[in-house]
């Protein structure tokens, strides 16, 4: 994940939370993390295929070798900063809360440009043991 999930303000980059959850996992998996700094599409057709790819990457994704990746040394780096991490380590206390403040960010731009949206937008349908 990296700075600039916000979904409006015009930054059209509504996109890269979802391709960044996939760039964080590609990064454990290649042992270093670089935020992708490139342009996001503007319009609503590009920033759909951003999300058809990162959702087809996600259920891609094989669960043995993802649970492998739990001890693997990785790195975040960005400029001259270089924080060490296991994989774990890094998708869960940093990747995880880096989306999930983009997220929120997101929502409360939209909520506060008078787009409807709740917590239960937010939080999606729970899963409940049936």
């Amino acid at each position: 994940m990296a700075a600039g999930c916000g979904i409006s303000g015009g930054d059209g980059k509504g996109g890269s939370c979802a391709a960044h959850s996939v760039g964080g996992i590609e990064g454990v998996r290649a042992g270093s993390f670089s935020p992708e700094m490139s342009a996001w599409p503007t319009d609503f057709a590009g920033l759909h295929g951003v999300l058809q790819t990162a959702i087809a990457s996600l259920k891609a994704i094989d669960r043995e070798e993802f649970d492998a990746l739990a001890e693997s040394d990785t790195k975040f780096a960005f400029g001259t900063t270089m924080m060490p991490f296991t994989g774990a380590n890094f998708l869960l206390s940093f990747s995880q809360p880096n989306f999930y403040f983009h997220a929120t960010t997101a929502y409360g731009i939209l909520r506060a440009q008078g787009v409807k949206l709740g917590k239960r937008d937010f939080m999606g349908i729970p899963r409940i043991k049936r």
